[in-house]
């Protein structure tokens, strides 16, 4: 028979229907405060973002007594058990007294061991310690011994040199005298190998300097260090004499194998200096002495042409391939491990720089920008091809971190060539922007072939200035960044100069923006001289300027060469948005001259007012001057010649709408006039003749003057729009001439615009 499934415990109203009673919403875990990183602060902290302070008060509390539910609940569960581990407890008094006695007999021998092994590592320590001193008093001992034999080693081998030198000088000369069979060949064969022997030899003792040093540093502070101190310093100066003596012997003789050895002798004893300053003084000084004199042997060139380097540095490069080229080649050869020595910078550089600072100070003053200039670039030439024998580019930049090469290019102050250059650039376009009005460039619109050149010197000036900024004898390269910033700088300087004499004409005064008195007195006519230059700087700037600047900066990054295009495409399309400005400034000259004109119109009211004349057939004379203005202007040469198809549409569309809207202002105003005091006029008069007792009829079936000026009107502007036709403008296309002919038109042709 299957077991007996137990039946859930009944549920209350409040359970059933409710939540239980230990319940806690969502967002009360009980699980976190068992974790062993929990935080009481930061638990509460983010729950009161979204939990008030009372609700979760009231739910810490509910839990809490909770939990001493579970506390008592727990304890009356083992309770009884808990009661009767007294009773099970029997006889536990004599069990402890049984366990007591081995374990105190237990602890008696530990300690006693521990004791032994105590007194056992103590004396193996001692004996360790003894040992280590005596080790360490052995290692000094040897050190001592070592440094002493080497010294000695040393010693003795520095006195092989004298006689090795005599019979260098003496023993060969005896040799040749006693065997005439020897050949002159043979003997500087064998003084040769005898300079190859002594640098062999001083290359040994070099080692066991190295290795002297060695010892020396790690025995600094002992007695018998300091006491052989003087025998080290006497090797030591010995040895650079012979050192010196032998490399300056090898150099004048060009013995590779001297060479090659007395350069490996100077780096293992560390001291490149002596060997990279020997040469500069040997060989590199007189050379560069008799290309540039200086010093007691020659005065300091003055001038402009004494000042010039292009000539001493090929001479130089000369001396380089010829006299110097072989012991670069030696310090560079792979494997030699002579790649410490910086002959480039530390020798030859040096001797170099020395030489024009004492000799030709002046190469470096950028007073006269041209030879300046010209003396950076050989310099520059100059640097590229010692770095020519770099046979790394890890050598390379160890030639231009020198502290020579960085001193020979601090001479080159190119910040203060650059602000002359910047004054010269700049002052020549702010003195042709500042003059009081245009000035036309001779012969601008003599030729066809004109027409496509720039026609105000102010123009001419902007150009010149931009292209002199990317020009090759003036522009140095590593302040390319300044003279782009000088070119946006001059684009931005020429639009200011036309915005703000635009914005000085609307005014009808300069106020605070001097420079723009040009603006006040130009005719419309030249403007389109402005008109005309915009357009060819722009298509310059934008093509075959950006072309060359692009081509001149082509060593940069491609990131770099977008943001240069942008920025110089951005500024000649800043030149671009100048056009509108000044076409508007055309249009409201022009139209303020047709406005004259258009003030004729009042003179029709005192013409049909109160008067007996019939109605009109023709227009009115002032409607052929209205447009002239505008004619004149655009049949004129200078419009013909240098305004586009679409500036000139442009100018023609924008003064044809204005004119015609302040033609229908004049006349609307006339008629609105006109009816009213028309109206006036009929009520005063229809009054009298009713006192009088007339008829008020009478009148009725004649033209009124109202009749008669609108037909005027009507005839005016049926012209107006034949004249507009001529110059090519529809006029039903344009808003204010429909809503003109809808004021003085008659009322069976207000839908038809015809003329």
């Amino acid at each position: 028979m299957p077991d007996q499934i137990p039946s859930p415990a009944p549920r209350s109203a409040t359970n059933l229907f409710s939540d239980p009673l230990d319940s806690h919403p969502l967002w009360f875990k009980h699980s976190l405060f068992l974790s062993p990183n929990f935080d009481s602060e930061s638990y509460i902290a983010e729950l009161r973002t979204f939990v008030p302070f009372d609700t979760l008060r009231s739910e810490l509390q509910a839990h809490l007594s909770s939990l001493n539910h579970e506390l008592i609940d727990l304890i009356n569960r083992d309770y009884a058990d808990f009661v009767n581990l007294y009773t099970k407890l029997v006889d536990v008094d004599s069990a402890v007294l049984r366990m007591r006695a081995p374990l105190l007999e237990l602890r008696d021998k530990i300690q006693g061991f521990r004791g032994a092994v105590e007194s056992s590592l103590i004396a193996l320590k001692d004996g360790l310690s003894q040992r280590a001193e005596a080790t360490a008093a052995r290692e000094v001992l040897e050190l001592l011994l070592d440094t002493f034999h080497v010294v000695s080693k040393v010693e003795k081998l520095i006195k092989e040199l004298p006689s090795l030198a005599s019979d260098w000088s003496n023993g060969d000369v005896n040799s040749v005298q006693k065997s005439n069979a020897l050949s002159l060949q043979h003997v500087e064969n064998g003084t040769m190998n005898l300079r190859e022997t002594q640098s062999m030899l001083l290359e040994r003792i070099a080692s066991e300097m190295n290795r002297l040093n060695f010892y020396i540093a790690h025995a600094q502070n002992l007695p018998f260090i300091q006491n052989i101190e003087k025998r080290i310093q006497s090797a030591s100066l010995m040895l650079e004499a012979s050192l010196a003596h032998c490399f300056i012997d090898g150099l004048e003789h060009r013995d590779v194998n001297a060479i090659y050895n007395c350069l490996r002798a100077y780096a293992a004893v560390d001291n490149n200096g002596n060997a990279e300053e020997i040469f500069r003084t040997t060989i590199v000084a007189p050379l560069i002495q008799n290309v540039i004199p200086h010093g007691s042997f020659g005065g300091v060139v003055t001038g402009a042409s004494g000042d010039e380097l292009e000539n001493d540095y090929q001479q130089i490069k000369k001396h380089v391939e010829n006299d110097f080229k072989f012991l670069l080649e030696i310090a560079s050869a792979e494997n030699s491990g002579l790649h410490v020595f910086d002959f480039l910078a530390n020798s030859i550089l040096k001797e170099v720089l020395a030489a024009i600072q004492k000799g030709k100070p002046g190469a470096f003053s950028p007073g006269r920008p041209k030879e300046f200039l010209k003396n950076y670039k050989s310099s520059l030439d100059f640097l590229a091809y010692l770095e020519g024998y770099c046979p790394s580019r890890a050598a390379v930049a160890k030639f231009r971190a020198a502290p020579f090469y960085v001193e020979f290019m601090k001479q080159w102050n190119v910040g203060v060539y650059f602000s002359l250059r910047f004054q010269e650039i700049a002052g020549a376009l702010d003195s042709a922007l500042t003059a009081s009005s245009l000035v036309l460039v001779q012969n601008s619109y003599s030729d066809e072939e004109n027409s496509q050149n720039l026609t105000l010197k102010q123009s001419v000036t902007l150009l010149e200035s931009l292209r002199s900024c990317w020009n090759e004898e003036i522009l140095v390269l590593s302040c390319s960044d300044k003279f782009l910033r000088l070119s946006l700088q001059l684009l931005s300087r020429y639009s200011n100069w036309l915005s703000s004499g635009l914005t000085a004409r609307n005014k009808g005064s300069v106020g605070s923006n001097p420079g723009c008195e040009w603006a006040l007195s130009v005719a419309p006519d030249d403007f389109v001289y402005i008109i005309h230059d915009i357009n060819c700087l722009a298509k310059e700037i934008c093509g075959a300027y950006l072309d060359h600047v692009l081509q001149v900066l082509s060593s940069f990054s491609t990131e770099v060469l977008d943001l240069v295009k942008q920025s110089i495409l951005y500024c000649g399309r800043s030149l671009d948005d100048l056009l509108p400005l000044i076409i508007n400034t055309i249009k409201e000259a022009l139209v303020q001259k047709s406005f004259e004109d258009l003030r004729q119109l009042k003179g029709i009211t005192a013409t049909y007012r109160m008067t007996n004349k019939p109605l009109p057939v023709r227009h009115s004379p002032y409607v052929a001057g209205v447009l002239r203005p505008l004619k004149t202007f655009l049949d004129g040469e200078r419009a013909m010649k240098y305004l586009t198809n679409n500036a000139r549409n442009n100018l023609l569309l924008g003064a044809a709408a204005d004119i015609t809207c302040r033609y229908y202002d004049l006349a609307a105003d006339l008629v609105s006039v006109v009816r009213k005091t028309e109206s006036s006029l009929q009520r005063i008069r229809q009054g009298a003749q009713r006192r009088a007792g007339a008829s008020s009829d009478v009148s009725d079936h004649n033209v009124s003057d109202t009749d008669k000026i609108c037909m005027q009107l009507f005839l005016d502007i049926q012209e107006y729009g034949r004249n507009l036709a001529l110059l090519g403008v529809e006029a039903a296309n344009i808003t204010a001439y429909r809503s003109l002919w809808q004021c003085v038109a008659p009322v069976d042709r207000q839908n038809l615009i015809e003329f």
